[in-house]
């Protein structure tokens, strides 16, 4: 039995026993977000992250949602990737398409993915652009109050240290507010080169669910989430505070451990 409560702009923040429920749960929640946005744009553009989050949505590929979703309208992006090789067992890509785009209908063409043989600054420049094309063309939103992009759905994990998308503690680029897309060559988990979208894109989005488990994110969950003070480090992920959309966190109990469950507002 999920839990749910809410925390003022810190979003909404369900609390699940066991990963199968989380898991079940949040394949409900991306059907739903689907269903919606194609019939009211006729598209659906989804960014993911790497991580265990392909793992957690694999539920997509089962019964009923690889028959009752409508694959034909999904754009797929990345919120963040390494760069590195597509075949390379750290891409973000491979995982996605092992573990999700290999297994249902989604049109090769709408699969957006890095250019994964120039330097990192030009991949974040290239991947950009081509998204600044599909903004034109309408297939992703545009936001109401800026020109960044208004993703239907970012998709994102959380580091212990709280890092979201390759958007790490104290690094330069979380100040980033003019580029949609950014590059990092220095990331202290390797590898080191990745693009990731800035704090404005993910800001700007419909809808962003934080997907986090086990307990070594549990600390950094308190940090992002709770009424904690202004002595206290504010992690990256803290910074999610979308303008105009929905933030939704779903947590396994062990993520959710050492959070203030007297903050909620059920």
């Amino acid at each position: 039995m999920a839990v749910s409560g809410a925390r003022d702009n810190r979003g909404e923040v369900r609390i699940h026993e066991s990963l199968d429920e989380l898991s079940a749960i949040l394949a409900d929640y991306i059907a739903e977000l689907s269903e919606a946005s194609v019939k009211e744009r006729g598209a659906f553009a989804i960014a993911l992250s790497g991580g265990s989050l392909v793992g957690l949505i694999g539920k997509l590929c089962e019964a009923p949602y690889n028959k009752t979703v409508d694959w034909s309208k999904w754009y797929i992006f990345w919120a963040d990737e390494r760069v590195v090789a597509k075949n390379h067992t750290d891409s973000n890509y491979k995982q996605a398409k092992d573990g999700l785009l290999s297994k249902v209908p989604i049109v090769p063409s709408h699969v957006h993915s890095i250019n994964d043989s120039v330097s990192a600054e030009e991949a974040a420049e290239e991947y950009e652009f081509s998204i600044r094309q599909l903004v034109k063309t309408r297939v992703v939103g545009v936001s109401e109050i800026g020109d960044c992009p208004k993703f239907d759905l970012i998709l994102l994990g959380m580091g212990p240290d709280g890092h979201i998308a390759s958007l790490f503690p104290n690094n330069s680029v979380l100040n980033e507010r003019d580029e949609w897309v950014t590059f990092i060559t220095d990331s202290p988990e390797p590898p080191p080169e990745r693009i990731t979208f800035t704090l404005p894109v993910i800001n700007s989005a419909s809808n962003v669910a934080m997907v986090v488990t086990g307990d070594s994110k549990a600390e950094a969950v308190h940090l992002a989430i709770d009424d904690v003070g202004h002595d206290c480090p504010s992690p990256p992920a803290r910074m999610v505070q979308p303008m105009k959309g929905k933030l939704v966190w779903f947590l396994d109990k062990p993520a959710a451990s050492k959070l203030d469950r007297s903050q909620f507002s059920e």
